[in-house]
C-alpha cells in the first residue's frame, strides 16, 4: 500500500491502471514487479506452487508466470532462513531447485541456465558470545532455530551443497569488514558512527555471514566459467591483519 501511494515508488512500476494492491495492501502486482506475501515455513508445494502457477485459481493471481523457471535467477535471504527450522528451509531452498531445474509441476521442461543464491545471517551461536545474543533474543521471545546447524563459518556452504550447488561459499562480515572494505571508507564510517570499542563490534560482525551458491544446471553452459569463479575480491594494495 505503501508503494501505491507514493508517486515516486509507483511512477517505476508502470501506468497506475496496471498496478494492483491485494491482501489489505500487502499484495502487489504490476508488470515488472510483484510484492507477495507468504508464510514460508509452511510447505511451499503448497503455498509458492500455487503462487507462481498462472493457473491456480486464486483471485489475488495475476494470471501469468510471475517467476519464469527458464532465466537465470538469484535467490535472497536476508535474515529469514535463521529464524525457520532446518526441515522448513532445506525443503525451501529445494522447491527452487526443483522449479528451476524443470522438474517442479510448474515448471517447463529445460530449466534455467542458473540458480543462484546469498543468505545473510547469524552463525557460530554455540559459544560464549554467541549464547548471550541468544540469551538476549529469548528475553523478547524470539528463536533462532536455523542457526543450529552451522557452528562455524566453513560449515555455512553446506546449505547449498547439500542441494547440489556447483559452487559455494561464505565470509564473515569481520571477515569482509577487514579485507573487503577500503580503509579510508571504514575511516569515515567510524566519524560517522563514533565507533570507539572496534573489539566488541568485531565479535558481533564475526556472528554474521554472507554465504552465496551457484547451481549451474547444464555442464555445456557458457556461464559454467565465470559463475565458477563467483566471489568477492580483496581490496587491492592491503595487507591482511596478522590475526585474520
Amino acid at each position: 500500500m505503501i508503494i501505491r501511494k507514493s508517486n515516486e515508488l509507483s511512477s517505476v512500476l508502470g501506468p497506475p491502471t496496471a498496478i494492483t494492491v491485494s491482501r489489505g495492501g500487502t499484495t502487489l502486482h504490476s508488470p515488472i514487479y510483484h510484492l507477495i506475501p507468504v508464510d514460508l515455513r509452511l510447505p511451499p508445494q503448497d503455498t509458492l506452487s500455487r503462487l507462481f502457477d498462472p493457473s491456480a485459481e486464486d483471485p489475488d493471481s495475476p494470471g501469468q508466470t510471475i517467476l519464469s523457471p527458464n532465466l537465470p535467477t538469484l535467490l535472497l535471504f536476508e535474515c529469514v532462513l535463521v529464524y525457520m527450522s532446518p526441515a522448513a528451509s532445506s525443503a525451501l531452498i529445494q522447491w527452487f531447485v526443483d522449479y528451476f531445474s524443470g522438474s517442479s509441476s510448474t515448471a517447463t521442461q529445460g530449466g534455467c541456465p542458473a540458480l543462484g543464491g546469498i543468505v545473510y545471517e547469524m552463525f557460530g551461536l554455540g559459544d560464549a558470545f554467541g549464547r548471550v545474543m541468544l540469551s538476549n533474543l529469548q528475553s523478547r521471545n524470539i528463536s533462532l532455530p536455523g542457526a543450529a546447524p552451522y557452528s562455524s563459518v566453513s560449515s555455512l556452504p553446506s546449505r547449498f551443497f547439500d542441494h547440489g550447488f556447483t559452487n559455494a561459499n561464505a565470509v564473515t562480515l569481520r571477515q569482509f569488514r577487514r579485507s573487503y572494505i577500503d580503509p579510508a571508507e571504514l575511516e569515515r564510517i567510524a566519524q560517522l558512527e563514533m565507533l570507539d570499542e572496534i573489539e566488541e563490534l568485531e565479535l558481533v560482525l564475526e556472528h554474521y555471514a554472507v554465504t552465496w551458491g551457484v547451481k549451474l544446471i547444464s555442464s555445456a553452459d557458457p556461464l559454467r566459467v565465470p559463475w565458477n569463479d563467483w566471489g568477492l575480491n580483496p581490496k587491492k594494495n592491503k595487507k591482511p591483519r596478522n590475526d585474520d
